[in-house]
């Protein structure tokens, strides 16, 4: 049966388009514009009551029944749990992957985010201090990033959602104003990564 995926073209929503592909699941697109605040209409709230994209409506949910998902980290834990691709069963396999996309979702995606706001901020003076505050953890970031990618084809050893997850904010590393080349390890990744059929249609679809 077909998912129905409510998102934007936004690295959050990137990392859910991206994971269906790869996983082979038959989906549906539905924009929310958020541009036009379309996040806050009831019926999306229904499905996403904190107004963010992305979120997913699965037909074929839990004992056959329809589920509803939002946050994206947890729909790619619920899409890896209902493929049993891409998240180890093993419990040691798994820690890492759940290391890895905890840390996405509470350092790169949050701070690169704040740094696309502060970047947009026409006044210099109100931009100034974001930005270079921001600006500093991001490329941090990327370090701890390429130092675990050293030693790792993947974040986890193998691909996982955790490498979904982060890759839809390194699909945004110009916007950072980071050169991958600075960090070799994350720019080897990062082309292996976008050279996948998979994740190549997931980055093709439309989403707005």
């Amino acid at each position: 049966m077909t998912i129905d995926l409510y998102t934007w073209n936004t690295p959050n929503g990137r990392k859910i388009s991206v994971a269906l592909e790869e996983m082979g699941l038959p989906y549906k697109v539905h924009p929310i514009n958020i541009s036009k605040d379309e996040q806050f209409a009831p019926e999306f709230l229904k499905i996403s009551p904190n107004n963010k994209i992305p979120a997913i409506v699965d037909p074929d949910g839990p004992g056959g029944k329809p589920v509803s998902v939002f946050e994206s980290g947890a729909i790619l834990l619920y899409l890896g749990e209902k493929t049993g691709k891409f998240l180890p069963k093993d419990l040691g396999e798994r820690i890492p992957v759940l290391e890895w996309l905890m840390w996405q979702m509470g350092g790169f995606g949050p701070m690169p985010g704040q740094v696309h706001h502060f970047v947009a901020l026409e006044n210099e003076q109100d931009r100034r201090y974001g930005l270079d505050r921001f600006s500093k953890e991001t490329r941090r970031l990327y370090g701890v990033l390429d130092r675990r990618l050293a030693k790792h084809e993947f974040v986890a050893d193998k691909i996982s959602v955790a490498d979904f997850a982060i890759l839809g904010w390194a699909w945004r590393h110009e916007r950072h104003k980071v050169a991958l080349s600075e960090f070799p390890n994350v720019e080897r990744w990062y082309k292996t990564m976008m050279a996948r059929p998979g994740v190549k249609r997931g980055f093709e679809v439309s989403l707005d």
